[in-house]
């Protein structure tokens, strides 16, 4: 019996549509790391996008499940290294399968985990999100990117030089060679990085650097030691928001001194405040060429 092809009947307005496709796919995802001893299986959440031309009224979406089907099948007899090869192989299949479409996007998230420590030394497992984007059009060029959401800690420098202030002046406190007491926020910072064949970068590297950016780390388990060091890490080096993302960027420019100049890097980071209402956020969308250059801006 031959069903007939709805979505490919005209639509009632020729409007062409960004993207279109299936969000929150839910699949487990072979991956053979570098250096690792054996494959793992990440849980990992898809969303799937083609552009849709003018005319036509929707997209085959099952095609996208097939598409993603097709290429995880593929990493249970070979496995990837890294998911952001997973998702540029979806993106490259969704064309094969929408021969309407110009463009695919294929973005995943995950929790993957990282062996810490605690400022005591006690060792422990922390759960860090993986990010993935892929992006693949009919002319050939694709845009592969691969970033991490790290939580952490920041304290306040505002705060901090103020309540110096009135300790010193309304109670003439001298503290010295001591930080002063100010608000912490938890902060999460999403570091993505594009990268091309040849140019792989480790999630766990960097993680190491987003960390290193904040005034200090979170962990899922502290002993009442570790909370003060913890706290006393975060207050001598107080951070705002800004200060992050421009700690990352200049880590960034350093650690991936290999890459190439027109690599793209994406910081984001969001403190939740503990005296507002409000959210404080900061980003940053850059080259390292720019960053190398000295990132010079003359814009008023």
């Amino acid at each position: 019996m031959s069903l007939p092809d709805v979505q490919a009947l005209r639509s009632d307005h020729d409007y062409k549509l960004t993207r279109v496709g299936v969000t929150g796919v839910e699949k487990p995802v072979q991956i053979d790391r570098p250096g690792a001893s054996q494959t793992h299986a990440l849980h990992a959440c898809f969303d799937l996008f083609v552009d849709l031309p003018a005319g036509q009224r929707g997209i085959h979406m099952s095609r996208n499940l097939e598409a993603i089907g097709e290429v995880l099948d593929e990493t249970v007899r070979e496995p990837r290294k890294g998911l952001e090869w997973v998702v540029e192989d979806t993106a490259r299949e969704l064309l094969e399968r929408h021969d309407y479409a110009s463009v695919a996007e294929v973005e995943a998230e995950s929790t993957f985990f990282v062996e810490q420590r605690t400022p005591s030394g006690a060792e422990t497992m922390e759960p860090y999100e993986l990010v993935a984007k892929a992006t693949a059009d009919r002319e050939g060029d694709l845009r592969r990117s691969i970033g991490v959401v790290v939580t952490g800690m920041t304290a306040c420098p505002c705060a901090m030089e103020t309540t110096q202030h009135i300790l010193e002046d309304e109670q003439d406190a001298t503290i010295e060679n001591a930080p002063s007491v100010t608000h912490n926020q938890r902060n999460e910072t999403l570091f993505m990085i594009d990268v091309r064949e040849g140019n792989d970068v480790d999630a766990e590297d960097m993680v190491t650097l987003v960390e290193a950016s904040m005034s200090a780390p979170t962990f899922e388990l502290l002993k009442r030691g570790d909370e003060a060091r913890l706290v006393l890490q975060a207050h001598e080096s107080p951070r705002f928001v800004e200060d992050v993302v421009r700690e990352v960027l200049a880590r960034a420019k350093k650690a991936y001194d290999h890459l190439p100049d027109d690599t793209v890097i994406t910081v984001k980071s969001e403190a939740q405040e503990s005296i507002h209402k409000h959210n404080a956020f900061a980003e940053r969308v850059t080259t390292l060429g720019d960053l190398r250059d000295g990132d010079l801006q003359t814009d008023n």
